[in-house]
């Protein structure tokens, strides 16, 4: 069976690409609340009933815009992780990545100030552990096996990181502008120092 899409698939492909696009820049500028899906249909051209083909409702669209900016936050935080010389310099790499990426005005308005009452808190929530928990998982894995760390307790130990990088992205995506990087750094330096704090005496 041939898997070459068909122009109408390619182009119902590109259409939804094209919404999922607008709709970001939509949420990014106005929020939620204030986004109306005329409005991210008006943007590329098409109907209104060329969002429902596409997305049962506003909440479905702002779903997909949230997956695909997590998927590429992800994405960004393991392949820089990867890069690294060992899992502890990874491990800070991946941690920088990620304070970067919420410095993002789009990331961090859509991530962390929007998304839980848009999606609803557990929703919102459940999304985040599905992301962030299992990246964070495997880095302090790869810590505790290549004994830069105290094999400490890894549900535990993860659920701890996942709070901190939580409550950082919280306050990044709250701050004024003119404080958003003394900020970043400050988590950086706190998180990193916690971090070493589990990290295995030299002989």
């Amino acid at each position: 069976m041939s898997t070459v899409k068909s122009r109408r698939e390619q182009y119902s492909d590109a259409t939804r690409a094209a919404l999922i696009e607008a709709a970001t820049r939509r949420f990014a500028e106005f929020g939620f609340a204030k986004t109306a899906l005329e409005d991210v249909a008006a943007d590329i051209n098409a109907t209104r009933g060329a969002v429902y083909h596409h997305f049962s409702n506003k909440q479905a669209l702002f779903r997909a815009v949230h997956d695909a900016l997590e998927s590429a936050a992800v994405d960004n935080v393991t392949r820089l992780a990867a890069t690294a010389s060992d899992p502890w310099e990874g491990a800070l790499w991946a941690l920088d990545a990620f304070l970067d990426q919420c410095l993002d005005p789009t990331y961090s308005r859509i991530v962390w100030r929007e998304a839980p009452t848009a999606l609803g808190w557990p929703e919102w929530h459940l999304a985040e552990g599905t992301y962030a928990f299992g990246i964070i998982e495997k880095l302090i894995s790869a810590l505790i096996a290549t004994g830069e760390i105290d094999p400490v307790p890894l549900g535990t130990a993860t659920r701890i990181m996942f709070s901190m990088l939580g409550s950082a992205g919280t306050t990044l995506a709250e701050a004024a502008p003119e404080d958003q990087r003394r900020l970043r750094d400050e988590y950086s330096y706190l998180i990193s120092r916690m971090i070493k704090g589990w990290r295995t005496p030299a002989d």
